[in-house]
């Protein structure tokens, strides 16, 4: 329990039910100013409850207040001000982390239940380009609070490998490929390949009509669309698997758009009893202008699906299959109308469960201010920027501490987690500039920044002999203050992440808690004989604070930079 917590369960008691505990803690406040105390709660609404004035209602409480762990209590312009007992928070919260470890956080508001999670899906034969970055590392990330919050995460990678830029991949392969070069180096030369097609398509518009011919033969089965579409699916999950490696993320479930090919008719046909498909054009669309939305197509004149009819298939099968409380779809705002859409049709099916489905949107990576591009070739491979990024690390771990032991993978660790905190320290809705060199840095709101906060305090232990398990008795050290008020919110951050989706939360979190502990750093002599191990109890509390932060972003905490 924080101090927001315990403050608005006096608070409670002294209001006598007036208001719930969840009302009074969203109300409480900190302070702008130090001398204005810890936590602040405001009277004004409760003047139409008592019918007195905001300030009289303040005076009134802050008599009744009464906590151990308060050193003093004000009425001051309406609002009660608490002044925490900094020793007593301090032992309190530092003997919490120390029992804990790195379950400090962990709450089972989950309750067990499943929520399987559809994120990175990278289209097959095409790279991997740091486009498809956002969704990988922001969905990983959902995934890890979500485990640490009690529920039961099912990671899906909705692979692309299904739709007409096969049709395009297979008359391109057929025109300009070569087997060998194809074998040498399959994903830039498909690349190659799909970039050609789409400059020559301009010219001639025949091309686009073949490419949906040869997709309606691979439909149907056609033995040479099927080995060629086989082919590129394979040499494309071969990167797939390095890169996810290189990166520490893994997955329940690889089942892409291809999947559900033999699940569409009983969709149609589920939608076709529930009176809800009807012809437009000659093709098969679900209206839903009670929702204000366009029609949902489901089926083109050619006979072939679309996106939403694999959609609806994948969302019905994985209830069938998981029985999840809520089913999240990390992809990019560009796709909110078709999830409107999707979520829609399941609801006129009256599927209860459709309920828990949530698209989680996320802004565009930039290049030059403009979105990248596969067909037109204006991609940045996320292979290549990792690859780069370590190398990176590497030479500037070397020249901090030559003697460091298993210095590759130090440098995979600050190297990945660099690329990886950049993202997800914004606000996953806004569009971020890609930028390697703003990522790679070692110093300000970096996670290399973060990584060696913990690596210093790490060193620290060591040298000071840190006797872990050692209960301490009391722990008095007003210049750690800001450190102990930032380790008490930990957890109401892990939920407040997980409500709003947000993990760039907990980012901005562990650069405070990195910041406050440099600053301690530079301020107090940690190691003095009379109280190191005291103090020491509280940077290993920031170790287990920083380690299970950047873990559940996905980043790892190397002890040695």
């Amino acid at each position: 329990m924080n101090d927001k917590e315990r403050f608005s369960q006096v608070l409670v008691d002294c209001l006598e039910g007036t208001l719930q505990q969840s009302d009074i803690r969203t109300r409480i406040e900190k302070p702008k100013f130090a001398h204005l105390g810890d936590l602040a709660f405001p009277c004004y609404e409760l003047s139409k409850i008592f019918r007195k004035s905001p300030q009289t209602i303040a005076e009134e409480l802050a008599q009744k207040l009464a906590s151990p762990e308060f050193e003093k209590v004000e009425a001051v312009n309406g609002y009660v001000n608490v002044f925490l007992k900094k020793s007593t928070v301090s032992t309190m919260v530092i003997r919490k982390i120390l029992n804990e470890k790195n379950e400090y956080g962990t709450s089972h508001i989950g309750e067990n239940q499943v929520v399987t999670i559809d994120f990175s899906s990278p289209n097959i034969a095409k790279p991997f380009s740091m486009g498809h970055l956002r969704s990988t590392v922001i969905g990983n990330s959902i995934a890890l609070i979500l485990q640490k919050c009690g529920f039961q995460p099912i990671r899906i990678n909705y692979l692309g490998d299904w739709g007409t830029q096969f049709g395009k991949l297979i008359v391109a392969y057929k025109m300009w490929g070569n087997e060998d070069q194809v074998k040498m180096q399959p994903i830039k030369e498909l690349l190659r390949l799909y970039v050609q097609f789409h400059e020559a398509a301009e010219l001639d518009e025949s091309l686009n009509e073949q490419a949906r011919e040869w997709f309606k033969r691979l439909e149907n089965g056609n033995e040479e669309a099927y080995f060629l579409w086989s082919w590129f699916k394979d040499e494309s999950l071969k990167e797939f698997a390095r890169i996810y490696e290189l990166l520490g993320i893994t997955f329940d479930s690889y089942h892409g758009e291809a999947f559900y090919n033999d699940q569409m008719e009983a969709v149609i046909q589920q939608l076709k009893e529930n009176c809800l498909l009807v012809e437009s054009d000659g093709a098969k669309v679900v209206t839903l202008d009670e929702y204000s939305l366009p029609p949902t197509l489901i089926k083109k004149t050619n006979g072939t699906t679309l996106y939403a009819t694999r959609d609806l298939a994948a969302a019905i099968y994985r209830q069938k299959t998981y029985h999840f409380t809520k089913s999240l779809y990390v992809v990019g705002n560009e796709q909110a109308l078709h999830f409107k859409q999707v979520f829609a049709v399941l609801n006129k099916l009256a599927l209860p469960w459709q309920k828990g489905l949530v698209h989680i949107p996320f802004g565009m990576m930039l290049k030059d201010g403009k979105k990248m591009s596969t067909r037109r070739g204006k991609v940045v491979l996320l292979e290549e920027v990792l690859n780069e990024a370590i190398t990176h690390s590497k030479a500037n771990i070397a020249a901090r501490n030559a003697e460091i032991p298993n210095v590759d993978q130090v440098a995979r660790q600050v190297g990945t987690g660099a690329v990886i905190f950049h993202d997800l320290k914004h606000f996953r809705q806004n569009d971020i500039e890609f930028s390697l060199e703003d990522m790679l840095k070692f110093e300000g709101e970096t996670g290399p920044y973060v990584q060696y906060t913990h690596a210093r305090a790490c060193s620290l232990l060591r040298k000071g002999d840190f006797q872990e398990g050692v209960e301490i008795a009391s722990f008095n050290d007003d210049s750690a203050w800001e450190i102990i008020t930032l380790l008490t919110e930990f957890p109401t951050t892990i939920e407040r992440s997980l409500k709003e989706y947000d993990p760039s939360q907990i980012a901005r979190y562990v650069l405070d808690v990195s910041k406050a502990f440099n600053k301690y750093y530079g301020m107090v002599r940690i190691l003095d004989e009379e109280q190191k191990q005291v103090r020491l109890s509280l940077v290993y509390s920031v170790t287990v604070v920083l380690k299970e932060g950047l873990r559940l972003l996905g980043i790892e905490a190397p002890e040695r930079m």
